[in-house]
């Protein structure tokens, strides 16, 4: 276990630049494997976000509360590697990460973010994971609902039923996290200092598509990258695009080190 009680793993070159991982909803760490194992010369680390995989145990939080975690983790790395991290969240993994970057800019050497929502703008979508709003919903039947949207109705049927039944109770923690994410932006965008890199699939929908453009227009400095041929999930069906949007980030921290970036 590792910072704060989550399940926290870690791979790569130990001497690397150090890169943290921020999976989405109804995810988990393991979800990047695909990419790391294309970044072996970097230290990299993975962990399950509170009330999801092995970090299930407690209370679900916030979306405060996952920011305060992260920030936990990026302040162990930044204790064994006296540097800040390039961090690379998925989702709602990148809102995440982006909240961090503004609060602890110092802990934040960049940022990629890939389809990263903004929940809390009037033109959002105000669906839940099934047809109506998201607190109408039990959070088991949120769950399922969610993984039946986003995986695919025959892939939640082919999974065992203890399979199912876990991502089942997983459903507070998700419940939890995008209601609280609806109501209050949780950065600023032109407060964010870091060099940033927003990016989506090529095949994103209109609101993914829009908050890229905000995104990307908003914060000072930031580029938008398009990822061909790539969906929702492209860190597992892409993952050497994935893997490239990393380096970027790499780049782009070393490149604004020598001016504004020292290590710790």
């Amino acid at each position: 276990m590792g910072a704060e009680g989550l399940h926290l793993g870690r791979g790569g070159r130990p001497d690397g630049p150090p890169v943290v991982f921020v999976h989405g909803a109804m995810d988990r760490g393991a979800a990047f494997l695909r990419v790391t194992r294309l970044l072996p010369d970097v230290d990299w680390w993975v962990y399950d976000r509170r009330g999801y995989g092995r970090s299930a145990a407690g209370e679900p939080v916030d979306i405060e509360g996952h920011v305060a975690d992260l920030l936990a983790v990026l302040e162990r790395v930044a204790s064994e590697r006296e540097e800040p991290a390039v961090v690379a969240g998925h989702s709602l993994g990148g809102t995440i990460a982006l909240a961090a970057a503004h609060r602890r800019p110092d802990l934040v050497a960049a940022v990629v973010a890939y389809e990263s929502p903004l929940s809390w703008t009037d033109w959002w979508p105000r669906r839940g994971p099934g047809t109506g709003p998201l607190e109408e919903d039990e959070p088991a039947v949120a769950a399922e609902r969610f993984m039946r949207r986003v995986a695919g109705a025959e892939v939640w049927a082919s999974l065992p039923e203890a399979t199912r039944q876990r991502r089942r109770e997983e459903g507070a923690a998700l419940v939890a996290e995008l209601s609280t994410v609806r109501r209050s932006a949780p950065f600023v965008p032109v407060e964010i200092s870091v060099p940033t890199t927003i990016s989506r699939g090529a095949d994103a929908d209109e609101y993914r598509r829009r908050a890229g453009a905000v995104l990307s227009e908003q914060i000072p400095g930031a580029e938008l990258v398009l990822l061909e041929g790539a969906g929702h999930g492209a860190h597992t069906s892409h993952p050497e695009d994935f893997a490239a949007l990393v380096r970027r980030g790499l780049e782009r921290a070393h490149e604004a080190r020598p001016a504004s970036r020292p290590a710790l």
